[in-house]
């Protein structure tokens, strides 16, 4: 089995990286290169990947410094999820939006896909691209309505040619037949001309029986996966570590509440 040598970084550029303040880099930098020369970029293209793994790093970090001054523990949320960051590195070069292909961010409620899929949409956002982000039940209801004022033609038209569509929680509920038709509808426009990200907890195959029209479903879905990548995500739930703890010690019960009150009386 042939094994992939990762690219060198020399101790020069060790040493400028650590006085330029930008050691961290040193973390991404050899698999970079050796992506950068796999695929041929442009040193425009290099750079602007590295710097944006470094904002990326930078973000991470000044998020951990808010959460700790809040109280929150910094690092809880990103070492009880687990997921492919080869892949991850991979989605947020951006490359899938010249595909074009998608990305399909599935798990469990709470794990952080809707985090994931929102740091796509800002580093294609600081690359100039144009995008739209929504949940999916916002989407529905907003076509839906479009149908009543005969928008609906501009609102698709809007979604379809957008280059990173982002849906946001799909199949978390049952979709009607007008909510499969849109969701076909726009599968068909963007495949292999727009990238979509959409963010789940269900499988594709387990989206089927949430739409009510079975062709139109397995059409959409085999069109969307087919050209998708899928980053799995698992782990518990962020949510639940953010459950308030009882203090037990203090706690006092009613009976012994009015008992302590009569003592006094």
């Amino acid at each position: 089995m042939t094994t992939i040598m990762r690219d060198a970084v020399s101790p020069d550029l060790r040493t400028t990286l650590r006085a330029l303040k930008l050691g961290q880099m040193l973390e991404t930098l050899p698999d970079r290169l050796t992506l950068a020369r796999q695929q041929k970029m442009t040193h425009a293209d290099f750079l602007e990947l590295v710097l944006a793994d470094e904002v990326t790093r930078r973000e991470a970090k000044s998020a951990s410094l808010r959460a700790r001054a809040a109280g929150l523990d910094p690092g809880d949320e990103s070492a009880a999820v687990r997921y492919d960051h080869q892949l991850w590195n991979e989605l947020t070069s951006l490359r899938f939006l010249d595909g074009p292909h998608g990305a399909l961010v599935l798990g469990p409620v709470g794990v952080g896909k809707t985090h994931l899929a929102c740091a796509l949409g800002h580093i294609a956002i600081r690359r100039r691209r144009t995008v739209h982000m929504a949940s999916a039940a916002k989407l529905f209801k907003r076509l839906k309505a479009a149908r009543l004022d005969n928008t609906l033609d501009y609102e698709m038209r809007r979604l379809a040619t957008v280059e990173l569509l982002i849906l946001d929680d799909f199949a978390l509920q049952p979709l009607g037949p007008a909510e499969t038709a849109d969701f076909y509808e726009l599968c068909v426009e963007r495949h292999q001309k727009a990238a979509t990200v959409v963010t789940s907890n269900r499988t594709p195959e387990e989206w089927l029986s949430m739409m009510a029209d079975p062709l139109l479903a397995q059409s959409a879905v085999d069109r969307l996966a087919s050209t998708a990548h899928e980053l799995i995500i698992e782990g518990e739930s962020y949510r639940r570590r953010q459950k308030p703890a009882i203090n037990h010690a203090t706690s006092v019960s009613i009976d012994e509440e009015k008992g302590n009150h009569h003592d006094h009386s």
